[in-house]
């Protein structure tokens, strides 16, 4: 069995190689190494798959279509997992068009090589952001997503309908992911846990926004990985007995699937910068902001579908999980402890 696998060198992508390696599977994995962050960090989540003879690295954006396809036609992949995407709420509303130019041409380039070379199973990469306005808790896959409120959410509503639509008219299988807030060690630079602690170590302030009234379901990498593995394994069929009318919009006719995978149980902010202060040993000192464009009040997923799937639910709990990422921190950039004074 061979994995391709998009964004290698991401958080989510690099563990899901490290993942496929370790059950025996050759995966090719590519990467643009964009400056979005950090790239060193990218560089050393790959050095993590160097002992791995089973794996190989491709510089490559997946916007570039001659190049993709000509990867798909030399090494004639079983699966694909399209983890590679421009990333960040925020920063779709200063950078927009290079949402539209990895997100959604980007997609485009992967459907078409899946298209063309029989890939048995695309899994990919949504997103809980898709939820936008939607209000009901807990998000459901069952529930209509016509709302989202952040041009990052409308590319990814976009990917589940432009996968449904090639699932429709070539019979690809696919499965789409709705990530909710992932965590752990190797995490991304612009996400909470990573701001927080970094700013806390240095006596900085935390920027706290809707005065720390919001809540997010909180999953670690871990059991994230082990979840996309296992949906990849559980290949999508034809339900004849769906219909428009009376059907979720995330099954069909076509060979298609959509999923939330999550924790399924939300944690408050302001408990989560508790448990943070606990790992680290430093009091934060709390900037409480407004609520900022294009974020959300709260997450929570409803997974039941998923576990039912897979035979898996997540287990890591968050004080164990934040003090993993902690401990990850501060051997990866050999911080000293910050007294309290």
């Amino acid at each position: 069995m061979k994995y391709f696998v998009t964004g290698a060198a991401g958080f989510i992508g690099s563990k899901v190689c490290e993942l496929l390696c370790l059950k025996g599977y050759q995966v090719i994995g590519i990467d643009n190494l964009n400056d979005y962050y950090e790239v060193s960090l990218k560089l050393s989540r790959l050095e993590q798959l160097t002992p791995f003879s089973n794996f190989k690295f491709v510089k490559m954006d997946i916007s570039d279509r001659k190049s993709i396809l000509t990867l798909f036609s030399k090494e004639k992949f079983d699966r694909v997992i399209h983890l590679a995407a421009q990333a960040g709420v925020r920063h779709s509303m200063e950078s927009p068009f290079s949402y539209i130019d990895s997100n959604v041409d980007g997609f485009l380039t992967i459907l078409e090589g899946c298209r063309h070379h029989h890939i048995e199973h695309l899994v990919y990469a949504s997103s809980s952001s898709v939820y936008g306005m939607n209000e009901e808790m807990p998000f459901r896959v069952s529930e209509p997503t016509d709302h989202p409120i952040s041009l990052y959410a409308a590319t990814k509503k976009m990917n589940e309908l432009m996968a449904h639509t090639y699932s429709h008219l070539y019979g690809i299988p696919t499965t789409g992911l709705r990530f909710f807030t992932v965590y752990g060690p190797w995490g991304r630079p612009d996400m909470a846990l990573f701001k927080f602690t970094k700013c806390m170590l240095s006596g900085q302030p935390i920027d706290v926004y809707n005065n720390g009234l919001l809540s997010r379901d909180f999953t670690y990498i871990d059991d994230i990985a082990e979840g996309v593995i296992r949906v990849a394994d559980v290949i999508p069929v034809e339900n004849s007995a769906w219909r428009c009318a009376t059907g979720s919009p995330a099954d069909s006719s076509a060979p298609y699937r959509v999923f939330n995978i999550g924790n399924g149980r939300p944690i408050k902010i302001v408990d989560f910068i508790q448990s943070l202060e606990q790992a680290l040993g430093v009091k934060a000192i709390k900037n409480m902001m407004p609520m900022q464009s294009g974020d959300v009040y709260a997450t929570w997923a409803d997974t039941e579908d998923l576990f039912a799937t897979i035979s898996y639910r997540p287990s890591m709990k968050i004080e164990q999980g934040i003090q993993n990422f902690v401990e990850w921190y501060r051997s990866y950039y050999q911080f000293l402890d910050v007294k309290v004074q």
